[in-house]
């Protein structure tokens, strides 16, 4: 599933390719449900003639911000994906919206059909639902270590929910908790301030390196993440996301999985030794 670091790099990506700006002259769905909030009908006719007026990200979520007022709010769920392509592109069967642009086309990939596009005058409605951002300066140790120290699941069930803290995932969760040396069942409450301020640097630490690198793309196949074309590099940095039995890069132990939330947790046994106090 895309997450902080991937949606940031589709960002930067349109950006760069001249996105913002573009005029938006209609819309072809070839998913309904890829549309949510109102008719496909009333989607393209509050869509036609819309120019991009910036694009922003919140936690996962991708936002187009329209010259109309209102926003294109996009959740790209397990396999969705955004690309400029030209007009006479043939179009692949896992295409699920295309705007049409005064220039290209802008392309809503999603191969599971789990993505989703909401057209709103209010954005923040949907926002208001999140916890911070990763690097929001507000979020100091301090603060961090407060949210912290009054919930008592396991951290990295804690980690996931997205109205504790936006925009980490499975993939950055399990790095951040190995980096910081927190066991993944550990419970947040028990956490010590030294502790917490470890982990908020880990998951900074860990989400920038995913930017920096692109992305995670874990394979080559068409429901991996790529942008613009390009799979992201961050798979090679993984210190243990999917490294099950294979010696951890720190202490040479094997790496142990487990299931959390429901979600595939990976740890070392060794450097992540504390459950409790």
């Amino acid at each position: 599933m895309p997450e902080l670091p991937e949606v940031e790099t589709l960002r930067r990506d349109l950006i760069t390719a001249g996105l913002t700006g573009m005029r938006i002259t209609d819309a072809e769905i070839f998913w309904e449900r890829s549309i949510t909030g109102t008719s496909v009908e009333d989607f393209r006719n509050a869509i036609r003639g819309c120019r991009v007026a910036g694009l922003r990200r919140r936690g996962k979520y991708l936002c187009v911000d329209l010259d109309s007022g209102m926003s294109l709010v996009i959740h790209l769920r397990m396999t969705g994906g955004l690309a400029l392509a030209g007009e006479d592109e043939p179009r692949d069967p896992h295409d699920r919206v295309i705007l049409i642009l005064d220039t290209g086309r802008l392309v809503f990939h999603d191969t599971r059909k789990f993505g989703r596009m909401l057209l709103t005058p209010e954005p923040e409605r949907i926002f208001a639902a999140l916890g911070p951002e990763p690097f929001d300066p507000a979020l100091t140790p301090e603060v961090f270590y407060s949210r912290l120290a009054v919930r008592k699941r396991a951290t990295k069930t804690l980690l996931l929910d997205q109205a504790f803290i936006a925009g980490l995932g499975n993939i950055y969760a399990d790095e951040s908790l190995f980096a910081a040396g927190l066991h993944p069942l550990c419970p947040a409450s028990s956490l010590d301030m030294p502790e917490s301020e470890k982990l908020l640097a880990s998951i900074r630490k860990v989400l920038s390196s995913g930017i920096e690198n692109k992305g995670t793309s874990l394979g080559d196949g068409e429901s991996n993440f790529s942008s613009s074309g390009v799979y992201g590099r961050n798979a090679a940095a993984l210190q243990i996301f999917r490294r099950t039995g294979k010696p951890c890069p720190r202490c040479g132990m094997p790496i142990e999985r487990i299931i959390v939330a429901q979600r595939s947790t990976h740890f070392c046994p060794g450097c992540q030794a504390r459950k409790q106090n």
